[in-house]
């Protein structure tokens, strides 16, 4: 007799319904009876509260827990929910994916539709390939790459994150790493099981130094398969560097035949619809999206050069296949969310919101003389607690206060607004807002962000 047919989903969905407050850490507990850690993904332990936050269901700018209490939400499925919760066009894309038959490992004409739409607002996409998640887009990214060129390391930077596969996993989050001799960064291993030989493959260097890219790739061009970075910093927050220096990167990897990767999983779409790549106005070799592009459905894409990306099978020699590559669903979901992104005034709302919010937080924290400092661009931002100046590299990041980070995202929960606390797999960490909020949700959220603030102020020194 299997575990359905013992537990029928109804009695089971019962004894979920209207848990305590009081109660979650024993839902959490019984979670950890089944799941390994007792979640499905790191992430969703918030160490803020101890466990993770039980959803019942999203719609627009907000979350419902498991009794029906009311969230604003600034995390939005780690920036993924773009467009907002139940997305009336999204959610219309979902029924039509139904309707089809649930299609899955097939291609169909909206495979090609996606794709040529992607062509027309993504700067550097003359080519594109699905894939599932944004790790998987830079790891075929990076193999890409290295059949291009004939070469093997490749090149990142300190604070960027590029996924949970073994051959970026290296100083995304890490402490403070030493500096060698000659300026590069000791590379720091992100997890147990990543293989020793595979630093020997990477260099790391910290970002927005020119002089230090000369170098390595003076040094190294010779080997170097690929630089690969956050375009915008989201993953440390929300650090930004020039136009200058873009231009100065794109032009160096040209120079030494390095293939240059924007991944833009977190970037693309959220400052304007072609990226951070239009943001700048620098286009890469490839670049990778994820996230928004598909509003909370799981769809990821690998898109660049024409002579890069037909390197992939069955063109190709590079091997990329997969069951639910390019699943109908999220193909789906991608269309209807760009035709969104593409409506007129979408992102000068976009844009006022993050005036309004970023500006009013910054008041707060001043107003108060609260240790606390916030950036964004577009409709990502970061929190550094502990810190009043702006962040302009990384290993600023690794001297946040994460105690008052902590305190303060617990007292946001208790006063209706979520912020995700990602713990040391994301230092700093990232939150955001969508289209679907308001005005009116901003100025609701900054005077439950001053009611919080006043009070964590009075009780530090």
């Amino acid at each position: 007799m299997g575990y359905t047919s013992r537990f029928p989903v109804e009695k089971r969905r019962r004894a979920m319904r209207a848990v305590p407050a009081s109660q979650l850490e024993q839902l959490f507990a019984t979670a950890q009876q089944y799941l390994a850690g007792g979640v499905s993904a790191t992430t969703r332990f918030n160490p803020s509260l101890g466990y993770p936050l039980y959803i019942s269901r999203g719609d627009g700018p907000r979350i419902y827990d498991l009794e029906g209490r009311e969230y604003l939400d600034y995390n939005l499925s780690y920036g993924a929910t773009f467009l907002g919760h139940n997305h009336p066009r999204v959610r219309q894309a979902i029924e039509r994916g139904l309707d089809l038959g649930i299609i899955c490992g097939y291609e169909t004409e909206f495979h090609t539709l996606l794709a040529q739409l992607i062509t027309e607002v993504i700067p550097c996409a003359e080519r594109v390939r699905f894939v599932n998640t944004g790790s998987e887009a830079t790891m075929v990214a990076i193999r890409l790459a290295r059949a291009y060129t004939g070469k093997e390391k490749i090149l990142k930077f300190e604070g960027h994150f590029h996924g949970l596969h073994e051959q970026v996993m290296f100083n995304a989050s890490a402490p403070q790493a030493s500096l060698t001799p000659d300026g590069y960064v000791e590379p720091y291993p992100q997890s147990a099981g990543i293989p020793s030989a595979l630093a020997d493959l990477t260099l790391v260097i910290p970002w927005k130094d020119i002089g230090m890219l000369e170098k390595a790739l003076a040094e190294h061009g010779d080997e170097l398969a690929a630089v690969i970075m956050e375009p915008i910093n989201y993953n440390s927050g929300c650090i930004v560097a020039d136009r200058e220096y873009m231009q100065a990167v794109r032009e160096l990897t040209s120079r030494h035949n390095v293939v240059l990767i924007y991944d833009e999983v977190l970037s693309g779409f959220r400052t304007c619809l072609g990226g951070a790549q239009e943001y700048y106005g620098v286009t890469p070799d490839l670049c990778t999206l994820a996230k928004a592009i598909a509003n909370g459905l799981p769809l990821a894409v690998v898109a660049g050069k024409e002579e890069i990306m037909e390197q992939v099978a069955p063109r190709g020699k590079v091997a990329h296949s997969g069951t639910y590559t390019g699943h109908l669903f999220g193909v789906l979901a991608a269309l209807a969310s760009l035709e969104e992104m593409r409506q007129p005034g979408f992102y000068p709302h976009i844009h006022r919101l993050a005036d309004t919010l970023y500006t009013g937080l910054e008041e707060i924290f001043r107003r108060h003389d609260f240790p606390a400092h916030v950036q964004g661009l577009g409709a990502r931002f970061g929190l550094f607690f502990g810190i009043r100046e702006e962040v302009k590299h990384y290993r600023q990041v690794t001297q946040i206060d994460t105690a008052l980070a902590e305190k303060f995202y617990r007292e946001c929960l208790q006063q209706g607004v979520y912020f995700q606390s990602y713990g040391p797999l994301v230092r700093g960490g990232h939150h955001g807002f969508s289209a679907a909020h308001t005005l009116e949700d901003i100025t609701q959220t900054l005077e439950r962000i001053d009611t919080v603030v006043k009070a964590l102020r009075s009780n530090l020194p």
